[in-house]
């Protein structure tokens, strides 16, 4: 087990032989167990143990240098920082990275929650029992090619040579089901789903089978459906992935790079339909993987972004804060460059004018539940999208699979098609985000 204290002993040791004044250190390690199963037996069990440390060192210059390990012993961290302490007489003169102001401040409520891990036959065991109720659900389903059951247990830290150290640790449990059908004369089709909790004995795995089991069904019997402009109801995984996809529009570095929808001005400016809000929320009580401190000591927090409709926030790392005269939010990975990155989002309506919108009643509306290629199919700076995606043409409450199809448009023009927000959300691994209704949206089917 990664230890912080042997390790910040080790750097300051190391250090002072090494004359290095100014350093910091961020490093995890991983224990996980997982399993995987085909047809009733297992297919690959694996048991693995990785740990990742990144290690900064300032030079009397205060230029960085960056180096990794993953050798956590005495000769290991004095190597790395030696190595790192070279790699500075190559560093960056541009806005070079310093310690956030916060990485000292205090952490409220910082619980490490460890549960127990279940011994390998027991995940083996539940994952073969999920498989075999998803395969005997429809005669059409034939297989199950993609499924797996995790445990891991996380420690990360922090600490630098002024003085902090931050430590924390989290158990997780993931179940994840992709199913696949066959029949003649028929498309193959499938559908997936994810659960992931603490640990074994509080995973849905019930409600990851009943999920992957209903949608699988509803796509058996396709059809397609002609181009036009739809009402698309986004579900929330699917809004999510978009939020994702254009995060440079509240990342202050992509601002500051000039790699954005936005720019400096654009705090304050409406984005987005009123009806919209949307937060990044680390501490979010449904986020599993919460986390209490960013990859530079930094406390994380709940971070306003949208309400409204207008761009109230940006998520920054120390850099980003400094440069911008503002504070830093606890959204920075460190690296060989200092990145800026999400953890939770949270996307709701304070609206008292949203609209109550309902598939039970609405006509010649698409749902789309995955969107797919965002690797492929986004265009971050244009704001342009064109994805594929799996869904469904729903009229008054009935579901028919779409067959094949696209939605394409312009992101910014989306968030400020926003109809209506479903009051009742969905927790997701990304999030918390109800159901979102979108106007006018190029679909291009037959």
């Amino acid at each position: 087990m990664l230890n912080t204290e042997t390790i910040a002993n080790y750097a300051q040791n190391s250090a002072e032989k090494l004359g290095i004044n100014k350093y910091d250190i961020y490093g995890s390690s991983i224990d996980e167990t997982s399993v995987e199963v085909n047809h009733g037996e297992p297919k690959q069990v694996q048991a693995s143990n990785r740990s990742s440390v990144i290690v900064r060192v300032w030079n009397e210059k205060g230029r960085v240098g960056v180096t990794t390990t993953t050798d956590l012993d005495e000769l290991g961290i004095q190597l790395a920082l030696e190595t790192a302490k070279e790699a500075s007489t190559f560093g960056n003169t541009e806005n070079p990275p310093e310690f956030s102001p916060e990485a000292k401040a205090t952490i409220e409520n910082a619980v490490d929650e460890i549960v127990e891990p279940v011994p390998v036959p027991t995940l083996i065991d539940t994952l073969i029992k999920a498989e075999k109720s998803l395969l005997n659900a429809h005669p059409a389903i034939q297989g199950v090619p993609y499924n797996g059951l995790s445990q891991e247990d996380i420690k990360r830290f922090y600490l630098n040579s002024d003085g902090s150290l931050r430590q924390e640790a989290r158990s997780y449990a993931v179940i994840y089901l992709y199913s696949r059908t066959e029949e003649e004369g028929k498309k193959p089709r499938g559908a997936s789903a994810m659960k992931i909790s603490r640990g074994l004995e509080t995973l849905d795995v019930d409600g990851c089978l009943k999920e992957v089991t209903e949608k699988t069904i509803s796509h058996i019997n396709y059809r397609t459906i002609p181009s036009g402009k739809y009402t698309v109801v986004f579900s929330p995984k699917a809004f999510l992935s978009l939020i994702s996809a254009f995060s440079n529009l509240f990342n202050a570095q992509n601002i500051l790079d000039k790699q954005s929808l936005s720019n400096l001005d654009s705090i304050g400016k409406e984005v987005a339909s009123p009806l919209l809000c949307l937060s990044d929320d680390a501490l979010h009580p449904d986020n599993i993987g919460a986390e209490t401190f960013d990859g530079e000591g930094t406390p994380t927090r709940r971070v306003e972004l949208i309400k409204d409709g207008v761009l109230t926030g940006l998520l920054h790392s120390a850099g980003t804060a400094k440069r911008m005269n503002v504070q830093p939010t606890g959204n920075a990975n460190i690296g060989a460059k200092v990145t800026v990155g999400s953890h939770f989002y949270h996307v709701f309506s304070n609206s008292e004018t949203n609209p109550e919108y309902n598939l039970d009643e609405a006509e010649n509306v698409i749902l789309i539940d995955k969107l797919q290629a965002l690797h492929a199919g986004v265009n971050t700076l244009q704001g342009s999208f064109s994805l594929p995606f799996d869904g469904w043409l729903v009229n008054k409450g009935e579901l028919t699979s779409i067959d094949a199809a696209t939605v394409a448009g312009d992101y910014l023009t989306l968030l400020k098609s926003i109809i209506a927000i479903d009051s009742e959300a969905e927790v997701t691994p990304g999030g918390v985000c109800p159901r979102i209704w979108v106007s006018d949206l190029s679909i291009t089917g037959e």
